[in-house]
């Protein structure tokens, strides 16, 4: 992988290391003899749920041998490892029986995985919603048909080819002329659930410009500076997340209802005394809104507050 410049480093869902080898998806043939290759891996893929083992180092995927009945399923090529073994998502529907081992959610096991298997499960579950949500052409209505082992869906009617998409989102902390960071609240999140402001890039707009739109319309600040942090893939369904640290000088919040329910300026001890008296919830592990906050307090959460 090429070298970054991200502030924000080894974010839960960016640790993917395998080759995704492009070039390989344009043989018509190549998901029929990797399924035929003993040496392949196969992930199962159940609505969003993923099979995994545990292990006295942290939980492992449990990937399996090709079988027969997997040429009648839906198959994606992943890519493969530095050893040259291939590695396919199988992709099935949510209500299908589940055997052993135990199954969990990518937002469960994610930032406990290894790089490698993050990477599997970040792509295969990417991959999965979008062929749960895109199985028809949008020019005609005709379902479509998966190509290039996986990664297209065709329309037999007019030949159209339809792609994955990824929608952008922004995120970023806010920090007025004290260093105080904003945590907001959603009206359909509990109450004590808080986080930083996030929000879909609009068409037509930079990443940087949607930051300043999204905390204005928010929160009423216009904001002075926004530097870049970092990003990682966010498949729930399909965007990816770009993190920004913004400032502003000013301080007095006028919030959009529709979108805030309530929001807070704190100092870090004021958070800190938050996080261990149990008033105020950490966003999870795998998101970058928990690096994002922790950049701003200087450690991680657990170092202050274990448990949270």
């Amino acid at each position: 992988m090429a070298t970054t410049h991200d502030i924000l480093r080894d974010l839960a869902l960016s640790r993917g290391t395998l080759d995704r080898v492009g070039h390989e998806r344009r043989d018509p043939l190549v998901v029929a003899a990797l399924l035929r290759d003993p040496a392949t891996r196969v992930l199962d893929v159940r609505g969003a749920l993923l099979p995994v083992h545990p292990h006295r180092d942290g939980p492992r995927l449990a990937l399996r041998a090709p079988t027969e009945q997997d040429a009648s399923r839906l198959v994606v090529h992943l890519g493969r490892d530095r050893g040259g073994t291939a590695y396919l998502a199988c992709i099935g529907a949510a209500d299908e029986s589940l055997g052993p081992p135990s199954w969990l959610t990518l937002r469960e096991v994610g930032d406990a995985l290894g790089d490698r298997d993050a990477g599997i499960c970040t792509t295969a579950v990417a991959l999965a919603n979008w062929h749960a949500v895109h199985p028809r052409c949008p020019r005609c209505g005709r379902r479509t048909v998966p190509e290039q082992a996986g990664w297209v869906r065709r329309c037999p009617a007019d030949g159209s080819e339809h792609y994955p998409r990824t929608d952008p989102a922004v995120i970023m902390s806010v920090l007025d002329p004290d260093d105080r960071l904003l945590l907001a609240r959603s009206p359909g999140w509990p109450e004590g659930r808080f986080s930083v402001l996030a929000g879909f890039v609009e068409p037509g707009e930079s990443f940087e410009a949607a930051v300043a739109r999204e905390v204005a319309e928010e929160v009423g600040l216009a904001l002075d500076e926004v530097r870049y942090l970092g990003n990682q893939p966010w498949p729930f369904p399909s965007s990816v997340m770009v993190g920004y640290e913004s400032r502003t000088s000013q301080t007095q919040l006028r919030l959009d209802p529709t979108e805030i329910a309530e929001a807070r300026w704190v100092t870090r001890a004021g958070y800190v005394a938050l996080l261990r008296r149990g008033a105020i919830q950490v966003p999870s592990g795998i998101s970058i809104a928990r690096r994002i906050i922790e950049h701003w307090l200087g450690e991680p959460v657990e170092a202050v507050a274990p448990g949270a």
